[in-house]
């Protein structure tokens, strides 16, 4: 199987049927960062993290910005960035990964409209600051880890949903407030941030057909130059990029529910199951069958073509 040496590396958090985020906490993120993530990354998820100690530099896209014990970050998705510790040694963050569309669609159900406008208002930027300048936030951020870190009863679930509520809505907030992004708020300038709303676009419309002319169209600009400028800062395809989502999608089906592979492959975007079955080999190095045997095969699969996907827990 040819492995896509890309520039940037998607990674696809995997949330369990019955939550709106994941939480990476505990011992297993202290490590030295940056000795094993060379590539730059980006998340199909808003990305919220505590630096708990050590020093280094943030990569976000083209900026290099220091950080240290105490400071947090607000990633919206698609949105390229690394972390590189300093020399001296481990350093030790903690990270929750939030679904903010299944959160928003499940708190207003009927408005559309305010859906759409919130969801703009907390992905209009990435964020960084340090905890002493945002109190409220970093309270709420800290309330929803300690839930997820103890899981106390059955009612924690209850308790994280209203505080991820409070916790996006503060998002938005920090947003529309001027005097907070001069220094906290980073913008796109580069040629990722062209194609960043075709992310998107696949992203929310991956089930449906697609012509790359529509993609394009989501980029305001041309087939031809899109194809150019995504192919550069992606090293793969639209077309590769779709195909992989619809794969990410497939195989999540086939592990969470019972539904047949024609049913599978519908319900990602495929037309025919010959065409699903061509690309699921393709990017798995599997058939659908058995993949559906041999599940703990995905992680590291789906690795090899640049699509790193993580397992809720």
């Amino acid at each position: 199987m040819k492995k896509n040496k890309g520039k940037v590396e998607l990674r696809y958090y995997d949330i369990p049927q019955n939550e709106f985020l994941i939480a990476l906490q505990g011992d297993s993120w202290k490590r030295k960062y940056g000795s094993r993530d060379k590539l730059m990354h980006f998340h199909n998820l808003l990305e919220i993290g505590v630096c708990r100690s050590g020093t280094g530099t943030m990569q976000m896209e083209q900026e290099k910005i220091p950080y240290r014990t105490g400071m947090i970050t607000v990633i919206p998705p698609n949105y390229p960035h690394t972390t590189v510790s300093s020399e001296e040694g481990e350093c030790f963050w903690e990270y929750l990964f939030v679904d903010t569309e299944k959160v928003l669609q499940t708190m207003y159900p009927e408005d559309i409209l305010f859906q759409q406008k919130l969801l703009e208002k907390i992905h209009k930027s990435a964020y960084i600051g340090y905890e002493k300048d945002t109190p409220e936030l970093s309270g709420i951020i800290h309330s929803i880890m300690e839930e997820m870190r103890n899981k106390p009863d059955m009612l924690y679930r209850d308790c994280v949903r209203g505080l991820i509520l409070t916790l996006l809505i503060n998002v938005a907030r920090l947003h529309a407030d001027p005097r907070t992004m001069p220094d906290g708020g980073l913008r796109h300038k580069n040629g990722f941030d062209q194609i960043r709303p075709a992310l998107d676009y696949i992203r929310i419309n991956y089930a449906q057909p697609m012509k790359i002319s529509a993609v394009a169209d989501s980029c305001h600009m041309s087939e031809s130059h899109f194809r150019r400028l995504f192919e550069e800062n992606i090293s793969m395809t639209p077309v590769e990029y779709l195909n992989q989502v619809r794969i990410k999608k497939a195989c999540e089906l086939i592990r969470k529910t019972g539904s047949s592979m024609e049913e599978v492959a519908l319900r990602v975007g495929f037309t025919t199951t010959s065409t699903f079955n061509r690309n699921f080999k393709r990017v798995t190095g599997l058939s659908p069958y058995q993949w559906k045997k041999q599940p703990d095969n995905y992680e590291s699969r789906l690795t090899d073509c640049n699509i790193l996907i993580e397992k809720g827990w």
